[in-house]
Parts: structure tokens; C-alpha cells; sequence
């Protein structure tokens, strides 16, 4: 069943030297107990397209297209006391810094507490026995200190469990993860990754998992969309798209993984372009190396089913 639904969105940034497109017609559905990853380099769209399903874009950004559907209530037509209800309890986010989620002033108790008693409508001492359990739930070792303690005095693995327990306390349907484990050891990020994935099989939560990171993303995901420049690029399910990988983007992003199905590492020629760069066709063109000038400089490619469920956005299919 889908939970979430993107619709054709379309994003643009306001800034004072004009317009500039952000998010092009990007569409995504996201289904009840499963993983979705938008995967891309950095400045190619994921983090917008998922700040704006809570209506939290920056105030140089605006939505002129495109519907968002949850539970098959469109966000964007909700008045902001509707959006602060889902925002925490039905819908969490879970940040690249934990430290911009954590008030420093606060315990991790507190502010637990604080969420529950909002959203759950608890007693104090019932939002208590919540937080001290949403806190075991993450795995965290004696989580009774850990509700007394300030977020600086925990570890950056502690404090993304803080945060991921808060989202288990009020009983989130979906979390959006935007990359949970950049700032994180390699042992903290594949204990951060298994705790997501054993909360998605325990509970039927969603998480839209945004990432770089597709060695990663190949553990843990059950649908993959790629985005670059604005666009979705190819979407598939996990398993499909590490066997038949079709737009150039896509393969790129697999021949640069230390360990990849082609054996020889390479990397991506080029930079991605800047927001305010002007690029015609296909915006992957000027990096391609399967690049037909007379076509990809001059039309941009329509996403469409090459598979069961595969789209592919490039005029080689």
C-alpha cells in the first residue's frame, strides 16, 4: 500500500539575480514497511525534495508544482496547524546533525518527553516510561542515564539514536533519514543502518533513505530512485537495479564504488552543474561518455518503463 506519494514536483529557488529551477517533475511512491532511496551527488536535489514534504523549505524556496500525498491527504493543501500534527508523530525526520535536532540546553529526557506529551497526549510520568522504552528500543545501554544526559555528552552514534528513538515514541508512519550516517564511523554507520532496517521490519515504518552513498543504499533499500540536476534519473526495485543499472548516471555512480560488478574503478568526469547553470537536453550530456550531441544537447530525456518497473530517463533506450 503506498503511504507516500510524490507527484510531478517541481521546485525553484527565488533568489535575487532570478529564478532558478531546483526539483523537476520528480515522482516517487514510497510503500508502507519499506525503504526507498533517493540516491544522488551532493546539490543534485534529494535533500529539497524531502524538506518540502513537510513544508520545511528555506524561505528562498517555493513549490509551483506538484502534489504530496500521505496517507492519500495531499500536504501541500494542508493549513500549517494540520502539517505541525503530522510533523514529529506521523512523520519524522531523522537530520545529517543530530545537533541541529537536540536543543543543548535540554536533556535528552526532556526533550522526549516534550515530543511525547505533544503528540501522544501523555501524563508526565507515562511519556516518561515511553522515552526511557523508546530509548531500549534503539539500543542504547543504560537508557535511564542516557535520559539524564545533555546531547554533548553523548557520541555522535548516541545522539542519532536519541533522535531515531524520538521518531519510535510517537509512533512515526514514515522517517525521512537524510544521510543518518555522514558524520559517523563506518562501525556506528552500519549499526545506525541495521537499527533502521530492524525498526522497518518490526514496526511496517517507511523511511525514504537519502544518500550518496549507493554501496550503502545496496544493503538496505527496497526501491532506489537516482537523481541528478533536479531530475529523477532511474528508478527500480534494489535488486533489479544493481543487475540491469541503465541510465550512464547510474552506471557511473557503480563504477566509482571500490567494489563493483565492472572490477575496474572509475571515476565520474566532471562536476555536477551548479543551480544557476544552464544546461539544455539532458543535463548528464556534458559528463556522458555514451553522449549523441545532435540529441542529448538538445532534448531532455523522458523518464519511461524499460522493465517491470524500471524507468529510465536516457535517449539510448
Amino acid at each position: 500500500m503506498n503511504l507516500l506519494e510524490i507527484k510531478n514536483l517541481n521546485i525553484n529557488f527565488n533568489l535575487e539575480d532570478g529564478i532558478f529551477p531546483a526539483v523537476h517533475d520528480v515522482s516517487l511512491i514510497i510503500k508502507k514497511g519499506t525503504t526507498h532511496a533517493l540516491v544522488g551527488e551532493s546539490g543534485c536535489g534529494k535533500s529539497i525534495t524531502a524538506m518540502s514534504i513537510l513544508q520545511l523549505l528555506p524561505k528562498t524556496a517555493s513549490i509551483t508544482r506538484g502534489q504530496i500525498f500521505f496517507n492519500n491527504h495531499d500536504l501541500l493543501t494542508a493549513n500549517t496547524e494540520e502539517i505541525q500534527k503530522i510533523r514529529g508523530s506521523k512523520i519524522a525526520l531523522i537530520p545529517q546533525d543530530p545537533l541541529t535536532s537536540l536543543n543543548p540546553l535540554y536533556t535528552i529526557g526532556d526533550q522526549l518527553v516534550e515530543i511525547i506529551e505533544l503528540h501522544q497526549k501523555s501524563e508526565k510520568n507515562q511519556a516518561k516510561d515511553k522515552a526511557i522504552e523508546a530509548l531500549n528500543m534503539v539500543k542504547i545501554p543504560a537508557p535511564e542515564r542516557c535520559f539524564n544526559s545533555y546531547p554533548h555528552e553523548l557520541s555522535g552514534g548516541m545522539k542519532q539514536r536519541a533522535i531515531i528513538a524520538m521518531a519510535l515514541a510517537c509512533n512515526a508512519e514514515l522517517i525521512i533519514a537524510d544521510e543518518p550516517t555522514t558524520a559517523l564511523d563506518v562501525t556506528i554507520q552500519v549499526q545506525i543502518m541495521n537499527l533502521l532496517d530492524d525498526i522497518k521490519k518490526r514496526y511496517g515504518t517507511a523511511i525514504l533513505l537519502i544518500s550518496h552513498d549507493l554501496a550503502l543504499v545496496s544493503q538496505y533499500s527496497d526501491y532506489i530512485s537516482v537523481m541528478y540536476a533536479g531530475r529523477i534519473v532511474e528508478k527500480a526495485q534494489a535488486k533489479d537495479f544493481f543487475l540491469t543499472t541503465n541510465h550512464p548516471y547510474s552506471t557511473a555512480l557503480i563504477r566509482a564504488l571500490p567494489s563493483n560488478k565492472f572490477k575496474k574503478l572509475a571515476s565520474i568526469k566532471g562536476q555536477p552543474p551548479t543551480l544557476k547553470q544552464k544546461i539544455n537536453g539532458c543535463k548528464f550530456h556534458p559528463r556522458c561518455s555514451y553522449c549523441m550531441p545532435q540529441v542529448c544537447s538538445n532534448e531532455i530525456p523522458e523518464l519511461k518503463e524499460i522493465g517491470f518497473n524500471h524507468f529510465s530517463a536516457c535517449h539510448l533506450n
